[in-house]
C-alpha cells in the first residue's frame, strides 16, 4: 500500500467513526483525531445536548489476531462497569472499522510525579478492586459469553492456549525458544486447584490521579481464569511502572480476600505471561506488513524473552551465562545507514519534524529501525557466530548459516520437549541468545537495548 493510499484509508475509517458518533452515539463531532501508534484508536468530543462528551474509539489490532475478540472485551469491561468496577462506561459497537466506544477517563498511567505515599494508596485501592472482581459471580459472565476452560482445574493455562492457538495459526518461520517455553508448560503447567474468577490477567493497566484509581483499563485478554494470573502479570510491567514491593502487596491482597496467594503457581503464570509478546508477535518481527511497528514489537518480544529466561531459571534454580560485549566492525552500508537513521531523526523530533502527527510516529519508528541496521552491521556478524558456536557444542556441530541453526534448534528442542533431558542447558543456551538479540536492538545504552530486570521472587 503506497504512503497516499494508506493515507485516504487512515480518513476513510475515521470519517467512517465520524459517521457513527453522529447517528448511533448522536450529537455533532467537535473534533476527533486517530491516536498516532501501531493500534487503531481515536479520540472524539461530541456535544449532545449541550454537554460536551470525551470518548475514546477502541479499534482491532493490525498485526495480529486478538487473542479474545475485540466484542469479548468490551462485553467484559461493560459488565465490569454494571458491577461498580471502575471501567470506562461503554457507548456501542461500530462494525466498520471494526471497534467500540467508551468514555475517555482522566488520570495518569503511571506515577511520574506522584509521591510515594500517593503510589501506594492508588496500588492498595487497585488491589481492592482486583479483590473485587475476583469475587464476582463467574456464571452470570460465563452466561454472557465471557470465555472460559473446560473444567475450573484447566483455568490457569486456558489463557496460554488462547496465545498458542494464534502462535500456531500464524507461525511462519522456527522459534526454537517458544517451541522449548511451550514444552516446559505442558509438563510443568500452573496448578489452579480449581480457582476460577472474572480476570484482567494483562494486570497493572489503570488511570490513577490522587492516590485513586480513576478507572482499570485495557481488558483485552481479561477472561475467566486463576486469579493468581492477575498477581503474576503486573510483575513484567512494573520494570517501567513501579508499583512497589511484591510481597507487600501479596500479603495486602491476602488480608483483603482470606485467600492464600499460591506462589508456586504465581512464579508459573508469570513465566507463562512472559510469552505472550513473543507468541503474538513473533510472526509480524519476522515478516512485518508495512503497517508493523518492527521496532516496538521487536523490543517487547526480546525484552520479554529475558524475562522468560530469568523467570526459568528462578523456577529451576539455576544460575544464568553473562556475555561480553561483541566487538564492533564496519561495513560498506554504514555510512548510508547511520544516514538515514539522522535523517528519519531530524524529521521525526525537533524544529525540522514534519507537522502531521502521525507521519511523525512512523519516521520515528524507522528512525529505530534504522538504528537496530546499523547496530547489526556492526555487531551481527559477532552475535550471530556466537549464537552458532553455541550450537556447535550442543548438535556436535556447527550450523552452515544462522538461519539454517535456528530449524536445527528447533528440532532438537522438539525431541527433547516430552522429557526435558536438557532442560537446564536450554535455559542457559537460550538466555545467552537472548542477551545477544536484545543487543541488536540498537546502539549501547539507548533505552531501546536496555534491559530491565524483574523484582525476584526470593
Amino acid at each position: 500500500m503506497s504512503a497516499t493510499s494508506a493515507s485516504d484509508s487512515r480518513s476513510a475509517a475515521t470519517e467512517r467513526v465520524r459517521h457513527w458518533l453522529e447517528n448511533s452515539f448522536g450529537g455533532t463531532v467537535l473534533r476527533i483525531h486517530r491516536q498516532p501508534r501501531w493500534r487503531p484508536v481515536w479520540f472524539a468530543g461530541v456535544e449532545r445536548d449541550g454537554i460536551t462528551h470525551e470518548l475514546v474509539i477502541r479499534g482491532d489490532r493490525t498485526d495480529m489476531p486478538l487473542i479474545f475478540p475485540l466484542r469479548h472485551e468490551m462485553t467484559l469491561q461493560s459488565m465490569l462497569h454494571e458491577h461498580g468496577v471502575p471501567t470506562p462506561a461503554v457507548h456501542g459497537w461500530i462494525d466498520q472499522p471494526m471497534a467500540y466506544v467508551m468514555d475517555h477517563v482522566a488520570g495518569q498511567q503511571d506515577f511520574t510525579g506522584c509521591s510515594e505515599s500517593q503510589r501506594d494508596s492508588a496500588v492498595d485501592d487497585y488491589l481492592q478492586i482486583l479483590a473485587r472482581i475476583h469475587a464476582l459471580d463467574v456464571e452470570e459472565f460465563a452466561a454472557a459469553g465471557i470465555m472460559r476452560a473446560s473444567a475450573p482445574e484447566l483455568s490457569g493455562v486456558f489463557g496460554l492456549s488462547r496465545y498458542e492457538q494464534v502462535y500456531r495459526s500464524t507461525k511462519n518461520g522456527p522459534d526454537p525458544f517458544m517451541e522449548f517455553c511451550l514444552g516446559w508448560l505442558r509438563r510443568n503447567p500452573p496448578k489452579s486447584l480449581g480457582r476460577e474468577s472474572v480476570i484482567c490477567w494483562d494486570s497493572g493497566q489503570f488511570h490513577q490521579a490522587e492516590g485513586k484509581i480513576v478507572a482499570v483499563l485495557d481488558l483485552e485478554i481479561g477472561h475467566i481464569g486463576d486469579p493468581m494470573m492477575d498477581l503474576a502479570a503486573w510483575r513484567m510491567r512494573d520494570t517501567i511502572v513501579g508499583y512497589g514491593e511484591f510481597p507487600k502487596l501479596y500479603a495486602r491482597y491476602e488480608e483483603l480476600t482470606g485467600t492464600e496467594v499460591d506462589l508456586d503457581a504465581l512464579m508459573r503464570h508469570h513465566f507463562m505471561f512472559t510469552l505472550t509478546n513473543q507468541l503474538a508477535l513473533g510472526q509480524a518481527v519476522r515478516r512485518p506488513t508495512a503497517d508493523t511497528d518492527l521496532m516496538t514489537n521487536m523490543q517487547w518480544c526480546y525484552e520479554t524473552n529475558l524475562f522468560a529466561t530469568e523467570a526459568l531459571a528462578e523456577l529451576l534454580d539455576i544460575e544464568l551465562p553473562t556475555i561480553s560485549n561483541p566487538p564492533s566492525e564496519t561495513g560498506r552500508a554504514s555510512t548510508a545507514v547511520e544516514h538515514l537513521a539522522e535523517v528519519l531523526r531530524s524529521l521525526s523530533v525537533g524544529d525540522g519534524a514534519v507537522d502531521d502527527e502521525f507521519l511523525r510516529y512512523r519516521l520515528r519508528a524507522l528512525f529505530r529501525e534504522a538504528r537496530h541496521a546499523a547496530r547489526a552491521i556492526e555487531v551481527g556478524n559477532s552475535v550471530s557466530a556466537d549464537d552458532l558456536e553455541d550450537l556447535h557444542r550442543l548438535l556436535g556441530h556447527r550450523p552452515a548459516d544462522w538461519t539454517t541453526g535456528e530449524a536445527e534448534l528447533e528440532t532438537f528442542v522438539l525431541a527433547d520437549a516430552d522429557t526435558g533431558a536438557h532442560d537446564e542447558t536450554l535455559v542457559r543456551l537460550f538466555h545467552a541468545r537472548n542477551l545477544r538479540a536484545h543487543q541488536l536492538l540498537g546502539p549501547p545504552g539507548s533505552a531501546m537495548a536496555t534491559h530491565l530486570p524483574i523484582q525476584t521472587f526470593r
